[in-house]
Order: C-alpha cells, then structure tokens, then sequence
C-alpha cells in the first residue's frame, strides 16, 4: 500500500497539481517512465487495494459506496458497466466521499482538465508531458481486469466529472488528447489538483 509523496507542481495555466500520479513512486522523468505510472482507479472508488495494478478481481458488484475488500470489480452489461450499483454513486468523488487524493487535494473536474489541455504545447503526449509530467500509464479493462496493452503509448486521467451512466477523463496519445467518456469500471490513473 503506497502513501504517495505531495508535491506540488504548477502547470503553465497556474493551478497547482500534485507532481506525480496516485501511486506513483516519483514524478515522471519520460512519458514512459514506469516508475511514474502509478495506480489505476475506478472511477468514484476509494483507495481500497483495488487500484493496484496487479490486484485480484472479483465478478460481485458493490451494493454501498464502499467495496469492503481490495478487488478490482469486472462489470458487464447487467451492471451497467459500473463496479457498485450503489444509488448516489454520482457524487462519490464530486462530494469528496471516495475521494483517494491526500488532505488538500482532489480529484479535477471536466472543465479543470480541459483548461490544461487549452495550454498544452502540443495537442499530444509531448503536450501532456510538457505541462503536468502526465506519463502514459495506459488502463486496466473493465471486463476481465486485465492491463491493456498499451502502457506507455496511451494516458488516461479520470476527472470528476459524471455523464449518464459513464464518467468523464482526459486520453492522450502521440496523435492527440481530448476528453471523452466511458466505463467507470475501466481502472484508469489520478491525478490531483489542489483545493
């Protein structure tokens, strides 16, 4: 269980972020540097074990906003995708409930990141790199827990930000970086921004 070190890194938009992802060991030197990957999340869940890469899974479902146990929660079309059906699941991380991110920091909403993305040098990996040390930490799958295979070629940050049954986060490659939304079960890394 790692207890990430706080320090605090100003982006060129002057909002203050913590220098390194949940979980990592250090702040990026590359946008492939390993050590700088960090845990990955579902969205709206509570640093609980799950967040580890190499956490067990488990196919049950959440009833509450607390999973109980450390497993990474496989959803499927009969969950709506999601790893709790837990009814104000909305504002787990908006209300501060589940938020994983240490005392004075948070989880950034949509339009936070989107302010980022606006400062980007490039509309990329470069760009990402550039401005918050963002390295490419890729994602662990929804359906099987499995790491996707492309860590080290693609970033994916949750935000706060909720939109129908998905939830919203910053994705970046070497060709782009955008927002879109998807799966809150998919586990994808943190980055957090001070209140």
């Amino acid at each position: 269980d790692t207890t990430t070190t706080v320090v605090d890194l100003a982006s060129p938009t002057g909002r203050i972020w913590m220098d390194r992802n949940l979980g990592a060991t250090q702040a990026a030197a590359s946008s492939t540097d390993a050590a700088s990957y960090g845990d990955l999340y579902q969205w709206g869940r509570a640093k609980d074990g799950h967040e580890s890469r190499d956490s067990n899974t488990t196919a049950t479902t959440a009833t509450t906003a607390a999973a109980g146990h450390g497993d990474f929660i496989i959803a499927d079309f009969g969950t709506n995708f999601n790893w709790t059906d837990f009814t104000a699941e909305d504002t787990l991380w908006q209300a501060g409930l589940n938020d994983p991110c240490p005392v004075g920091y948070r989880i950034p909403t949509e339009a936070e990141l989107l302010i980022e993305i606006d400062e980007f040098s490039s509309n990329n990996t470069v760009g990402a790199f550039s401005a918050l040390k963002l390295p490419l930490g890729g994602y662990r799958n929804y359906s099987n827990g499995t790491l996707s295979d492309n860590v080290g070629s693609n970033g994916n940050y949750w935000s706060s930000t909720v939109s129908s049954s998905y939830a919203r986060y910053l994705t970046f490659n070497s060709s782009n970086a955008y927002m879109f939304d998807f799966y809150r079960a998919d586990g994808y890394s943190v980055r957090c921004i001070k209140e």
